[in-house]
Parts: structure tokens; C-alpha cells; sequence
């Protein structure tokens, strides 16, 4: 009965026994194990034969001549041997042989595995401009199996074409071409060739990428630290960078001639004494063999007075408005206490003007009309009943 296990050679089974081995996969050099084992052995012989099917050992005794076959154990259940210094030559079906009735066979596959060289990475374009393309190609040579290679820029992979051409020595050499734009963020970033082979871990090749862009350029205020106003000083700052750094950084006001009071120097723009007719677009330019670029800044010149600026701009502006303040908030208070003693005086006045100094005085009636005195004063008496009140006023 013929078993076939997928790790295993073909195995020939008689009885009980069975005879096992396994396929060994071993790289160029080094040094290959072949186990013959035997379960359940009734003392039947084991040997083990090359591709040429000559007996290498049979038992623990060496025929063959080469002297890098070395035994190394030997009982009723195993035969193990080692292989030194492997060559392609050495490649192919190894048999393990039980001599029982009829005698069984296990086949062992040795392959020999060949690492690629150091793989070689090459550039189109030594130095790159921001927004060209460029191409990079990395080659593996000489490996057994093909090797695979995966192009990584940064901690990111790329897509790479690869090409597999089997040489006269029945070898394999991959040549991978990779494509891709560059930005000035890939200035200095590694593009790294990984070489992928069962031979061989962590073979690589890098290159590191060189890329040129035009100037970014930012306008920075050194001074001052809030509103620009009337009769202060302005000074602004052009902080520019690319790649190669900008051989010429340059000033101008947009539409119109720079201030009389303005001053260059280097790139700091310096403007003394600021009036309204200032007020403009001010923008600095850098450019370097790239190219050029530039950033504004408006300015707007606020008036001179205290209480056009917020207090948060300046701690005396606050400090000011905190006095004028207090001092409007008294001055309120004095205004409206004033004001109500007037007011209190002249109620005051108009009320004692009318009642202060008035009197009744009573005349009798008819004493004009009387004969004589006597007539008078009994036509008088108990007369208050027709009598008009009569008011004098002293003020």
C-alpha cells in the first residue's frame, strides 16, 4: 500500500511498520539534515541513497566515498545524516530504504536555496524639483527561488513593476522599477529596496531623496504688540525658507511707493512714525533658483487717542479708562446731589412764599352807613358773618 502525506515523501507501509522522513529545504553552504525513522521496527535494515541512487549508508557504514556525509545517529528506529558545505549539485530526491518483504521507500526533497547579492538601488535624478517625477529601479541578482522586492518611501510603500529573467546558471535575477512624484515634504526621506528571499531577512538598499523647492515666506510683526496708531514705530520681519536657501529677499508696498521714513535692512522693514497715509499692503518677496514666492501684510494706522484702542492691547490704555472712569462716575454722583438741593430749595421757597406772613384783618360792615358811634359798634357786633377775609403778604 502506497500513502502519500503532502510534508513527506511517498511512504511504503508492510505490517506495522512504517518508515518516515521529511523534504529539507537548506541554503547554499550550509549544512543539510537527512532523517530516515522507522516505527515500530522488527530490526529490518535501513539505508539511505542519493538522487543516483547510490547507498550512502547502509546502516551505520559509509559506501559511498564523500566524506561530507557524516552519520549522525544511528539506532533500530534511525538513521540520521548530515551534509556539509550543499551545492546546487547536491539538489534533488533522496531515498530512505527499509529492507522488509517487500521493502518500503520514503523519498526526502533536498532544496537548495541561493540568497540574492546586496541589491542595487540606482536614481534617474540625483537632485529633484518639487513636482517632478522621478524613477528608481532595484535589482536583486542571482538568488534561487526569484526573490520579491517592495519599495518603501518613508513608512510608506509604493507600488514597484517588477521584471524576472532566469539567467544561464539557472538562477534568477529581479530588477523592480519604481515611479513616483516628489514634493518638498520627501526632502530628505529615505526610499528604501527590500529584497524578500527564504534565504536570507532584512536585506535592503536606501537613497536617500534630494529635493529643491521655491521659498515659503511669513511676515512676523516685531513691534508693536497690538494696534498700530499714529506717531508709533513698525517694525516687520520676513522669515523666508526653501531649498537652496533664498539668495534675495525684497520689500515693496503694493500700489504705491514705500513710506519717506522707511528703512531696509536685510529682511526687517523698519517704518518710523506712522501716519494714515501709510496705510497699505506691504509684502515681502523671497526667490531662490527654484523660484519665488511672498506673503502681505496690511497695515492700518489707528488714531493716537487712548480711547479708540481697547484695553486689551495696552495695560496703561486700561489703567487710563479704569481712571476716566471712576472720575465720570463721581462727577455723575455730584451732578444729581447738586440738582436735588436745588430742586428741594425751590419747593422750599415757593412753599414758605405763601404761607410765611399771612393774617386776616375783619372790618365791620355798615359802620360807614351809622348815625353815630354807638349805631356803629351794635351794627358791628356779631357782623363777622358778612364780612370778606383780607390778605396781606410779606416776603
Amino acid at each position: 500500500l502506497q500513502v502519500c502525506v503532502w510534508w513527506f515523501g511517498p511512504v511504503w507501509a508492510s505490517g506495522y511498520q512504517n518508515l518516515v522522513t521529511e523534504n529539507v529545504s537548506v541554503v547554499e553552504g550550509d549544512t543539510a539534515i537527512i532523517s530516515c525513522r522507522v516505527k515500530n521496527n522488527d530490526d529490518s535494515v535501513i539505508q539511505l541513497l542519493n538522487p543516483n541512487r547510490q547507498t550512502i549508508y547502509f546502516r551505520d557504514m559509509r559506501p559511498l566515498k564523500d566524506s561530507r556525509f557524516q552519520l549522525v545517529n544511528f539506532s533500530d528506529n534511525e538513521l540520521r545524516v548530515s551534509l556539509s558545505n550543499v551545492s546546487l549539485s547536491d539538489e534533488g530526491r533522496y531515498v530512505c530504504q527499509l529492507y522488509t518483504d517487500p521493502p518500503q521507500e520514503a523519498y526526502a526533497n533536498i532544496t537548495v536555496l541561493v540568497p540574492p547579492g546586496n541589491p542595487l538601488i540606482e536614481a534617474r535624478d540625483q537632485i529633484l524639483q518639487e513636482g517632478n517625477q522621478t524613477e528608481m529601479t532595484c535589482t536583486a541578482m542571482s538568488s534561487k527561488p526569484a526573490a520579491t522586492i517592495r519599495w518603501m518611501k518613508g513608512d510608506k510603500e509604493l507600488p514597484g513593476k517588477p521584471r524576472v529573467e532566469l539567467t544561464y546558471d539557472k538562477m534568477y535575477t529581479v530588477t523592480s522599477r519604481l515611479t513616483f512624484t516628489v514634493g518638498r515634504e520627501d526632502d530628505g526621506v529615505p526610499v528604501i529596496c527590500i529584497v524578500d528571499h527564504p534565504a536570507v531577512k532584512d536585506f535592503q538598499a536606501q537613497k536617500y531623496l534630494e529635493v529643491q523647492y521655491k521659498p515659503e515666506v511669513k511676515i512676523t510683526v516685531e513691534f508693536p504688540q497690538g494696534l498700530t496708531r499714529e506717531g508709533e514705530n513698525l517694525e516687520l520681519t520676513c522669515l523666508s525658507k526653501g531649498k537652496p536657501q533664498p539668495q534675495r529677499v525684497s520689500w515693496v508696498k503694493v500700489d504705491d511707493d514705500m513710506p519717506p521714513h522707511a528703512v531696509i535692512i536685510g529682511a526687517d522693514l523698519y517704518i518710523e512714525n506712522l501716519n494714515k497715509s501709510y496705510n497699505g499692503t506691504y509684502r515681502c518677496t523671497a526667490s531662490n533658483s527654484v523660484g519665488e514666492s511672498f506673503d502681505d501684510y496690511v497695515l492700518y494706522v489707528y488714531d493716537s487717542a487712548p480711547s479708540t484702542e481697547p484695553a486689551a492691547h495696552d495695560s496703561r490704555a486700561g489703567e487710563g479708562a479704569a481712571r476716566a472712569m471712576d472720575h465720570a462716575v463721581i462727577g455723575g454722583v455730584v451732578a444729581v446731589v447738586v440738582f436735588a438741593m436745588l430742586c428741594l430749595l425751590i419747593v422750599l421757597g415757593r412753599y414758605f412764599a405763601r404761607h410765611k406772613g399771612t393774617y386776616f384783618t375783619h372790618e365791620a360792615k355798615g359802620a360807614d352807613d351809622a348815625a353815630d358811634a354807638d349805631t356803629a359798634i351794635i351794627n358791628a357786633e356779631g357782623g363777622h358773618t358778612n364780612s370778606e377775609e383780607k390778605k396781606e403778604y410779606y416776603i
